[in-house]
């Protein structure tokens, strides 16, 4: 499976923006899709996920509210609505995407993914 994130940029506080993720592959329905972020000098973080069928969805607490994952099987593209963002917000976000269970112990621990896309930079002014 290859990804590519894209739909990244410079927005004010407040703004919404929407990131997506393209894969490549004939089983994109078997994967849980992620969604992680890394801000300039800190870890990368778990910041959304879905399920293969898009039935079931997480998000980070620092998000909850504001961001919104959804996937289109068909299109093979993953989508991570991103409303009322913040200065915080500010990082690269990465797409990934693992084949197997729906288990938070493993949608949240970047570690589980096989396959990562190459980043897209989202950064909030104040």
């Amino acid at each position: 499976v290859q990804l590519q994130a894209y739909g990244g940029g410079l927005v004010q506080a407040g703004d919404s923006l929407r990131l997506s993720c393209a894969a490549s592959g004939r089983t994109f329905s078997n994967y849980v899709m992620g969604w992680f972020r890394q801000a300039p000098g800190k870890e990368r973080e778990f910041v959304a996920a879905v399920s293969g069928g898009g039935l079931s969805t997480d998000y980070a607490d620092s998000v909850k509210g504001r961001f919104s994952v959804s996937r289109d099987n068909l299109k093979f593209t993953v989508y991570l609505q991103m409303n009322s963002l913040k200065p915080g917000d500010t990082a690269v976000y990465y797409c990934a995407a693992y084949r197997g269970l729906w288990s938070s112990s493993r949608y949240r621990d970047g570690h589980e993914y096989d396959y990562w896309g190459q980043g897209t930079q989202v950064t909030v002014s104040s």
